[in-house]
């Protein structure tokens, strides 16, 4: 009887399904299925019912789908949060995640899904991605163009596919006043980027792969995009035993180039950015961290025309804080944009989770504030829900919890300002250089002979405490 009674509910929802998609078209989500790509995109009602706008309430709310830190109109430090904050969400992350690993199969099927890697799906997707920024709040977006649209048989084909989702999402934009903070081109899904692109020792992989840029630079131009992104995930290598190195090093300058010309010649604005990451899935990555990154671009003439952004995890990854990347990446005015995601400290891979720790959010947060904001750049949410996470509240959920953990962090710098204990113990501990022998070796004029006499002067140096315990104390009262 009970057999009977699961069978029926079995139907039940089955038929419930077939019902909900009859106007779809499906297809098998692979490039020989012969069916009509052209299936709408239509979905009637909200993709997120019961799902309010979500707004501010403060630190005593117990809601869980509402914000404790983050008040998008609030002014701190002379900026309303909104401005410092520049959030956005990423497409791939929050709508193409499956919840799949290398151990498991995927997790979430979203209601709106209904297995297909279509133009109508993608069309669909699309105006879920649209309700969702809406409720949450946030005005910004982030893609890589093969999330957006599927893939076509040939490259004609596929630009096709791309250029009908695009029209969809100008109309959307222009709809909710919601924009692209950067696009990208995906250049490592595919087989034929297995190699690399820029630096592929086959010469069509490359022209590929800068005709697959071309036209990312065309869309991110089109939609609106304040900058644009490369994350070389293969340009790298897996042995030097077959690796030619200094060619492919040079390859990849000349694809930048051609990037940075390109984008001149169709009046694009926005900036350009360089995501470093060490490694994963290439055993090394050309661009292993922010310093790595500034050297490749000095020495090939490319330090103007490109910033970095910088994601946290990858900055973990490469063996430092993400303060120290940040930092890196501000002293030398390369400070861009910023991939708001953490690491596991047990877990030596990506794993692109929410930032929650309040702590290294202060830290992200101080080096913002020194560089005056992040403008046209901003924080993306390259994070996933985790593994375990399948209800559809989750990915509001995460987005809330990511932005209250930045927003903290963001007043807590303004507390670490306002009370300028920590500021006061750094400058002191520098003083002597303020000095007038310190003002002519910071001038670049102290000379070796001159120093030596300056200590034959003085005697030992007695050197003072760095009262460390005292820093770290003064900046946990601010938490």
């Amino acid at each position: 009887m009970k057999g009977a009674k699961l069978l029926l509910l079995l139907v039940a929802s089955s038929l419930c399904l077939s019902a909900s998609i009859a106007a779809q078209q499906t297809c098998p989500a692979d490039l020989d299925s012969k069916c009509d790509d052209a299936a709408s995109g239509d979905w009637e009602g909200e993709f997120f019912p019961g799902i309010p706008k979500i707004k501010y309430e403060g630190p005593s709310s117990k809601n869980p789908l509402a914000y404790k830190w983050y008040n998008a109109e609030e002014v701190i430090l002379g900026k309303k949060m909104k401005d410092w904050m520049r959030f956005s969400v990423a497409f791939w992350h929050t709508f193409r995640g499956t919840g799949a690993d290398p151990f498991g199969a995927p997790t979430k099927v979203w209601p709106w899904e209904d297995g297909t890697n279509s133009l109508g799906m993608a069309k669909r997707r699309m105006r879920a991605h649209f309700e969702f920024m809406e409720k949450l709040g946030v005005d910004r977006w982030c893609f890589h163009d093969r999330d957006i649209a599927p893939d076509g048989k040939t490259l004609t084909e596929t630009n096709k596919n791309l250029d009908e989702i695009v029209e969809l999402a100008k109309k959307l934009q222009e709809e909710t006043n919601i924009k692209p903070l950067w696009g990208t081109a995906q250049l490592f899904l595919h087989p034929r980027y297995m190699h690399g692109a820029a630096t592929s020792p086959e010469v069509k992989v490359y022209a590929y792969g800068a005709a697959q840029v071309k036209k990312a630079l065309e869309v991110t131009h089109y939609l609106g995009g304040e900058n644009y992104v490369f994350w070389g995930g293969r340009e790298g290598y897996q042995t030097l035993l077959n690796t030619d190195m200094k060619r492919e090093l040079d390859h990849l300058a000349n694809f930048l180039q051609a990037a940075v010309d390109y984008k001149k010649k169709i009046g694009f604005n926005g900036t350009l950015l360089i995501e470093p990451k060490p490694q994963e899935p290439t055993k090394h990555q050309y661009d292993w961290d922010v310093a790595t990154t500034f050297s490749f671009l000095q020495k090939y003439g490319l330090k103007g025309e490109f910033k970095i952004n910088v994601e946290c995890n990858h900055a973990t990854l490469s063996g430092h804080s993400c303060h120290h990347e940040l930092e890196t990446a501000r002293i030398n005015g390369l400070l861009g944009n910023i991939d708001a995601n953490t690491g596991d400290p047990q877990i030596g891979w990506d794993t692109d989770q929410f930032l929650t720790d309040i702590s290294e959010a202060t830290l992200v947060m101080s080096s913002v504030v020194k560089n005056g904001g992040l403008a046209p750049g901003g924080f993306n949410f390259d994070a996933k829900l985790r593994r375990e996470s399948t209800d559809v509240e989750d990915m509001f959920l995460a987005h809330i919890l990511g932005m209250d953990t930045l927003a903290r962090g963001l007043r807590n710098v303004a507390k670490l300002m306002e009370d300028a204990s920590l500021d006061e113990l750094v400058r002191k501990r520098y003083q002597s250089f303020d000095s007038e022998i310190g003002a002519i070796i910071e001038a670049g004029k102290g000379d070796f002979e001159t120093l030596e006499k300056k200590v034959l002067e003085w005697g030992e140096p007695i050197v003072p405490s760095g009262k460390q315990e005292l820093a770290e104390m003064l900046f946990q009262s601010a938490l």
